[in-house]
């Protein structure tokens, strides 16, 4: 089988080549290159792909240059558009070493009958760990009261110098109880705070089997004392959380989100910051990426802002190569794989007989 490894300097093509070297299949032609590998400039092509898809560049020179015979292609955040789909005829499997797709095609996969996976969760434990840390950075001033005395400023007097909390007995509110959401409850549960759960998607029941109480959007907001988002963005949820939700929200309470800035309604936000509506805010993700210069979001001395980092430690970038290739594997036995994104390509003909001649 001849196998193209696609990486760039978030996570290099070697690391693909280690864990492509593990596919269950008898013979392997492993070829590799990296797409982007200054960070800057991935971060500029990263934020154009994920706002206008992978169509937004050119087929990239790593898979124009790609055997016609490649029959899986393993990526990270490399643009694998319906050209690029097209471009190889032989294409059965597309592997995507993140959670995000915004830079498959995978409607034009689905359609030439190629399989795409994906890894979820590669990042969750490093998004919860990000997540506590900014409740603890903007609810204690540890962010700012840094950043001043770095100016030789022994700063000791903030906007919420007369509300600041500790973290005992506090309800936090979680946006999304998926594996993210619970992660973080499941770290917070040494600070001795209430879990309140926004998850349409959960049951009462198994929300409180995992220590948390299933509560109303507008209840959370009402009563939390820290929100928390940990939801996916989609076309259903886009602006999710708006001026209504905001203000619902107590003056001494504080909004974290380091899952998508588009979840949120960026005025209604900025609003209640600058009003002092609520205490503060620590943000990871914004709108627009990275921020201009003169934003208003760095006028504001009760958010903590981080440039969209919550998910990048090396432990999540090395283990997700062998996430993929593990569940790619899954695939090719015969299981039943984790990350599968299109199963209604399983049913097609072709592809049937293509994962039978590899058992």
């Amino acid at each position: 089988m001849k196998i193209k490894c696609i990486g760039d300097v978030m996570i290099t093509d070697d690391k693909f080549v280690r864990e492509a070297k593990k596919l269950s299949v008898d013979e392997k032609d492993i070829s590799s290159g990296n797409w982007e590998m200054d960070w800057d400039d991935l971060q500029d092509r990263r934020l154009v792909i994920e706002q206008n898809g992978p169509g937004a560049e050119e087929v990239v020179a790593e898979i124009k240059e790609a055997d016609d015979g490649t029959e899986m292609l393993l990526v990270l955040y490399c643009p694998v558009s319906e050209e690029a789909i097209k471009s190889l005829p032989n294409l059965k499997l597309i592997g995507a070493a993140r959670a995000g797709l915004e830079n498959i095609n995978v409607e034009a996969a689905t359609e030439n009958g190629v399989i795409v996976e994906h890894v979820m969760g590669r990042n969750a434990q490093a998004v919860s760990d990000f997540s506590v840390g900014l409740m603890l950075s903007e609810s204690r001033n540890i962010a700012r009261s840094h950043k001043a005395v770095k100016n030789n400023w022994w700063r000791k007097d903030f906007p919420n110098s007369d509300l600041i909390p500790e973290m005992e007995g506090k309800k936090v509110g979680l946006v999304g109880f998926g594996y993210i959401g619970q992660l973080v409850a499941k770290k917070l549960s040494g600070f001795d705070v209430e879990i309140l759960a926004y998850d349409p998607y959960k049951s009462a029941e198994e929300v409180k089997e995992l220590g948390a109480t299933k509560v109303e959007k507008e209840e959370l907001f009402k009563n939390a004392d820290f929100v928390s988002v940990h939801a996916r963005l989609s076309e259903d949820n886009e602006g999710m959380i708006g001026e209504k939700e905001l203000n619902l929200m107590k003056e001494t309470s504080y909004f974290i989100n380091t899952a998508r800035a588009g979840l949120i309604d960026e005025d209604a936000l900025y609003n209640v910051l600058k009003e002092e509506k609520i205490s503060g805010a620590g943000l990871d993700v914004f709108w627009q990426e990275p921020l201009e210069e003169g934003s208003r979001w760095l006028d504001l001395d009760n958010v903590t802002v981080t440039p969209h980092i919550a998910g990048t430690t090396t432990g999540a970038l090395n283990k997700s190569p062998r996430l993929l290739v593990e569940d790619i594997n899954r695939l090719i036995e015969g299981e039943e794989p984790k990350f599968l994104v299109n199963p209604e390509v399983l049913e097609q003909k072709e592809v049937k007989e293509w994962l039978e001649s590899l058992r």
